[in-house]
């Protein structure tokens, strides 16, 4: 079982040896990198490219770690009592089991996305550390042990907001990932726009990297932000003179006020 990439998520040489050490260790992998570089589209590719099934868990800022292995639905339960629908002595049928849960009773091993954990209070990352390490967890209402018949790939993604536990990082392999060069840059843009004129591309991209270079930017635009850009531009009919002269649809690249008023202000919307 080895990851190399799909075909629509190129992988850096860096960035697949990492998955396949995880993989071989069996240890979940964490992965930060900048909004927009394809840390949550990373699982979707793994499992792609191995065959095999994702489950994802997207964290929020009220997520609790045990949604992650299995709910408890008590009000389903106290509705049924009182309209005497089912066996409500049977409590295995209250329970619900989440991505991890699901993970772990799967005869198949499966790929299981745990998105935006900073997202989370501080405690999540250290309410899962046995979940992780020992791949086993219990049912409280029931007394069933859980453990993983076969252990799944788990991706972490982080965008930063918060410090992880460093007893949490212990237990994960770890990658960040670094912005694309202008050569990756090329390559990733052309599965989304295979169809794309390289002197449209190539413009395109002095002016994407120009606009990161900016001092005092506060958002600086993403990889997803740069896609999206190019759509446009196709959509639009923008040629190259006409890009050479300004910055058209600038809405898809700069989100925040401060950025646009700064690039008007200073005259500089055709700076590169």
């Amino acid at each position: 079982m080895e990851y190399k990439g799909t075909p629509s998520y190129i992988a850096a040489p860096d960035l697949q040896s990492i998955v396949n050490v995880a993989i071989q260790l069996q240890k979940p992998l964490l992965i930060k990198g900048e909004p927009g570089t394809g840390k949550t589209l990373l699982a979707e590719s793994i499992a792609e490219g191995l065959g095999l099934e994702l489950l994802t868990w997207h964290v929020k800022s009220t997520s609790k770690a045990q949604e992650g292995l299995y709910t408890y639905d008590t009000v389903q339960r106290l509705n049924d009592s009182r309209f005497g629908d089912g066996d409500v002595a049977e409590i295995k049928r209250y329970i619900k089991l989440g991505p991890l849960g699901q993970a772990f009773t799967s005869q198949k091993k499966r790929v299981v996305l745990i998105d935006e954990i900073d997202k989370a209070d501080m405690e999540f990352p250290n309410d899962l550390l046995h979940e992780l390490d020992a791949m086993s967890f219990a049912i409280a209402e029931t007394g069933e042990q859980i453990t993983a018949a076969t252990r799944p790939i788990v991706i972490i993604t982080s965008n930063a907001e918060k410090e992880l536990p460093d007893a949490f990082l212990r237990r994960c392999v770890f990658h960040f990932i670094e912005f694309p060069g202008a050569k990756l840059m090329q390559e990733i843009v052309k599965v989304h726009h295979p169809d794309l004129d390289q002197k449209i591309l190539s413009q395109c991209l002095v002016k994407f990297y120009g606009l990161r270079e900016l001092p005092d930017l506060r958002k600086k635009p993403s990889t997803s932000e740069l896609v999206d850009w190019i759509a446009a531009i196709v959509r639009g009919g923008i040629s190259v003179k006409a890009l050479d002269k300004e910055l058209p649809f600038l809405g898809t690249l700069l989100k925040k006020e401060a950025d646009l008023a700064q690039l008007n202000q200073t005259g500089r919307r055709r700076p590169f």
